[in-house]
C-alpha cells in the first residue's frame, strides 16, 4: 500500500458529510472525557457497538476537519519508511530540495543500497520544527511592522 502518495480526495458530497460528522465527533469528544470511546455503527439492518481508543477518535476528527475543508488526506504511520519522492510530496517540495535537506542533516534518513529512506516520524518532526520557525519569523515581522508603525 502506497500510503504517502494515494490520499483520499473528497468530492463535494463527501465534504458535506465530513463537515456534519466532524461536528458530531467534536461534540462527542467534548462530552466524553474518558480514555476509550464507544462508537455505534448503524446500517439498514442492525447496529453494532465498537470500542476504540480515544486517540483514534481524535485522529478521526482531524481527518474529518481536513476533508470538510476539501483537502486530500493520507494516514501514514510514524514508523513507515518513505522514498524521497513520497517524502517530498508530503512536504510539498521538490525531490532535489528534499535531498538537500537530507544531506544538510535537517531530516534523518538511512540508505538502503543507493536509495534514501525517510521515516515518516522524522519527516513530521522536521515539519513541526520548520512550522515553528516560520511562525516565529512571522511574529517577529509583525512586531517589527508595529514598532515602525507600518500597520
Amino acid at each position: 500500500m502506497n500510503l504517502a502518495v494515494n490520499p483520499v480526495t473528497p468530492d463535494p458530497q463527501s465534504v458535506e458529510v465530513a463537515a456534519e460528522a466532524l461536528s458530531q465527533v467534536q461534540a462527542y469528544l467534548r462530552t466524553h472525557q474518558d480514555d476509550a470511546a464507544t462508537v455505534r455503527l448503524v446500517d439498514d439492518d442492525e447496529a453494532e457497538q465498537l470500542v476504540v481508543p480515544r486517540g483514534a477518535i481524535e485522529l478521526l476528527a482531524r481527518v474529518l476537519a481536513h476533508m470538510a475543508n476539501g483537502h486530500s488526506v493520507s494516514v501514514v504511520p510514524a514508523h513507515a519508511e518513505l522514498t524521497t519522492q513520497q517524502a517530498a510530496q508530503l512536504l510539498n517540495v521538490s525531490r532535489p530540495y528534499l535531498i538537500g535537506l537530507l544531506e544538510a542533516g535537517e531530516i534523518e534518513y538511512r540508505k538502503v543500497g543507493t536509495h534514501r529512506r525517510v521515516l515518516a516520524g522524522s519527516l513530521l518532526a522536521y515539519k513541526h520544527r520548520d512550522d515553528a520557525r516560520r511562525r516565529k519569523a512571522a511574529d517577529e515581522l509583525t512586531q517589527l511592522a508595529q514598532e515602525m508603525d507600518l500597520t
